[in-house]
């Protein structure tokens, strides 16, 4: 899931198309289809509405309904200030300046960086339908994920009984609901359970199933939340409970209500109950028949949904699986309105207003170590989950987000004043369910101090987009304190005489010459540090407030080093000379000033748009998927859609670890 939300959550800044489309198109546009069941986690197919998770995978033997809570994460309230990084900070600054960064990077390791290093986000395990006919062969296999309705669908036939079943997860109810009918009265038998890869327990009763997963405790930080997963069955036929199994008998309607809750309710607080929760969450649907909960969930889905229409030329009847394999070098557009729609979808499912923020793989995750933990990774890809909310019309997925940056905004006041000596409040490259601001992982990929800043980017792209000063209002002071922190931190560098971020990276890239990225100053640090300025400065301007801070503004970005061209025509990424012209790394962070901020067009800066474009010819066309993605938006900045589409095609291709899932041979 981490490399296919990653994938479609783009093409945020290409121009809007305008295209004929036939009825087939638009359907194929819209619908994810497959003619078998999912054999790994990566082929099922998501649903969610924030609060929950499921990827279900439509087996006709087993069923699987994976699930994920968006509070359930490893550890409890903590914080990961260094207290002696504040002690050690002006030597740091000294050896950068003098050019001995890998003597500064040893001390950053082992004075800045103390842990712990993050929670992870966790899976709530799965549960498994066991039908009572699992050898009889099966025709007309059937599953699919229509996106206009977020509603997943598998239907097959097997000894001449067509079943059929039907899950969504209720954007309206917070539940996860499945249907499960037959052709034939009294057809479906199975047992339910709940299984799960962490210290887990269920029982059952009556006609519910009920599963408790325990804490988890990460580098020694003691586990504080606990979830609870509970699963009430409606049945036209027998519901037995068996240990802690659930026993459905001859019936020919069956209706799952599925309802996980943890007890955490804020970053500082665990104090809720999660059974007091789920047995609300139930209490609310209690008499509604399927058909209620579905229209009650498409009726708060669709308007978001529908608010955007991307219809393309070209469709293909291919199941998507074999759809992605022929897409390379053909003319199936229609594929690329899909990932689009996609992309909008898994927004949609993952953040919605009271939630948790879109974290690295949304809200859907199997493992009880996740790639990263599933975090929120805050020198790109948090971003670039929200990239669409406002281009593509989603703006009521950014609530998580604001959520998210005003909880950092106060622990990361904590983590500027006791590590750096500074006011206002920052973050670094990584933070979790307990808004850690202190770094993480490594100097040589958490020592970037801007996190925080970029994110508050994403309120000024709110206001920008709706003008609403109330907002603007609102959300000022959250502004206003990332760039006061820039204004205590910044330091005018001995050789150029400019203010410059110190210590610093470009993420995880480091120039020619040198065996560590810490720097001072690098470009990707003066545009986001230029946009943070800014954006407070406009705002108190609006706001006509902070006159003497607005002045304190201005200075500082009169002081901001330049962007640079370097010998090979390139946009230098540091403020030496030191890009290498042959070095395909997958980090382009020097180019955040041509997206996603606008400082670099045609039309103002033209030298440097050339030389931007430069840097991307360097860079080559082949990344991972998170930077495929941002190269697609910067060759559509690059006004260049024919290279845009080039990437596309690069990235929608199935990798080889995929491709043997598929049971396809290698190109």
């Amino acid at each position: 899931m981490l490399k296919k939300l990653l994938r479609v959550l783009i093409l945020c800044a290409l121009p809007s198309l305008h295209c004929a489309a036939t009825e087939d198109d638009v359907r194929y546009e819209n619908t994810l289809w497959y003619d078998s069941p999912a054999k790994i986690w990566l082929e099922a197919l998501p649903l969610g509405n924030s609060h929950m998770g499921a990827m279900v995978y439509g087996g006709t033997a087993v069923e699987e309904l994976q699930l994920n809570e968006e509070s359930f994460w490893s550890g409890g309230p903590h914080h990961n200030n260094s207290p002696r990084s504040l002690q050690r900070l002006p030597e740091v600054r000294q050896l950068i300046f003098a050019g001995r960064e890998k003597e500064a990077e040893d001390i950053i390791n082992k004075d800045f960086i103390t842990g712990p290093h993050g929670m992870r986000f966790l899976t709530l395990g799965s549960l498994r339908l066991r039908f009572a006919d699992q050898q009889a062969p099966v025709k007309d296999y059937r599953r699919e994920l229509n996106l206009e309705k977020a509603l997943s669908t598998v239907v097959y036939e097997q000894q001449g009984v067509r079943y059929e079943r039907k899950t969504f997860a209720s954007m309206a109810d917070g539940i996860v609901v499945m249907q499960l009918t037959a052709s034939t009265p009294g057809a479906i038998s199975f047992s339910l359970r709940h299984d799960c890869p962490l210290p887990s327990r269920a029982e059952a009763s009556e006609n519910t199933l009920t599963a408790h997963v325990d804490p988890v405790d990460h580098e020694g930080i003691k586990g504080r939340v606990y979830a609870e997963c509970l699963t009430k069955v409606l049945a036209d036929g027998e519901v037995q409970a068996s240990g802690d199994s659930l026993l459905v008998k001859k019936a020919t309607t069956v209706t799952l209500l599925v309802s996980a809750a943890t007890n955490f309710v804020n970053y500082h607080d665990v104090s809720a109950q999660a059974a007091a929760r789920n047995a609300d969450y139930l209490r609310k649907v209690e008499g509604l028949s399927f058909e209620q909960l579905l229209a009650r969930h498409e009726a708060l889905y669709q308007p978001q949904y529908n608010k955007v229409k991307l219809s393309l030329p070209g469709n293909s009847t291919l199941p998507t699986d074999r759809r992605l394999a022929a897409f390379k070098d053909s003319q199936d557009m229609g594929m690329v309105a899909l990932m689009f729609n996609y992309g909008r979808y898994l927004l949609i499912s993952s953040s919605q207003k009271g939630g948790q923020a879109a974290n690295l793989q949304g809200v859907w995750n199997d493992k009880v170590n996740a790639p990263w933990d599933s975090k929120y990774t805050i020198n790109i890809n948090a971003e670039m989950n929200y990239w669409p909310a406002e281009v593509t019309n989603l703006t009521e997925t950014t609530g998580p987000l604001f959520s998210l940056i005003r909880d950092l905004s106060e622990t990361g006041a904590v983590t500027a004043r006791e590590m750096y000596g500074c006011r206002g409040w920052m973050a670094h490259h990584n933070t979790d369910l307990w808004r850690i601001a202190g770094p993480v992982d490594g100097a040589y990929w958490g020592m970037f101090p801007h996190g925080g800043a970029w994110l508050t980017t994403h309120l000024w792209q709110h206001y920008l987009f709706n003008g609403d000063r109330e907002f603007l209002r609102q959300w000022y002071p959250i502004m206003r304190g990332a760039a006061l922190f820039y204004l205590d931190f910044m330091q005018v560098h001995p050789q150029y005489g400019w203010l410059v971020t110190v210590p610093s990276v470009s993420p995880e890239h480091g120039p020619m010459g040198k065996d560590t990225p810490i720097t001072a100053g690098c470009t990707m640090d003066n545009q986001i540090v230029f946009d943070a300025l800014t954006q407070a400065l406009r705002s108190a301007e609006i706001l006509n407030t902070d006159k003497a801070f607005q002045d304190s503004l201005r200075k500082a970005i009169a002081l901001l080093p330049p962007m640079q061209v370097g010998k090979y025509g390139q946009l230098q990424e540091w403020l030496i000379d030191g890009d290498d012209p042959k070095d395909e790394h997958r980090h382009i962070s020097h180019l955040y000033g041509l997206y996603p901020s606008n400082q670099i067009s045609p039309y103002t800066h033209p030298e440097l748009f050339k030389a931007a474009a430069v840097t991307l010819q360097q860079r080559g066309d082949m990344a991972t998927g998170w930077s495929l993605g941002w190269k697609i938006n910067f060759w559509a900045r690059m006004q260049d859609g024919n290279h845009a589409f080039r990437i596309i095609q690069n990235m929608l291709r199935l990798l080889p670890s995929e491709r043997a899932a598929f049971q396809y041979p290698e190109d």
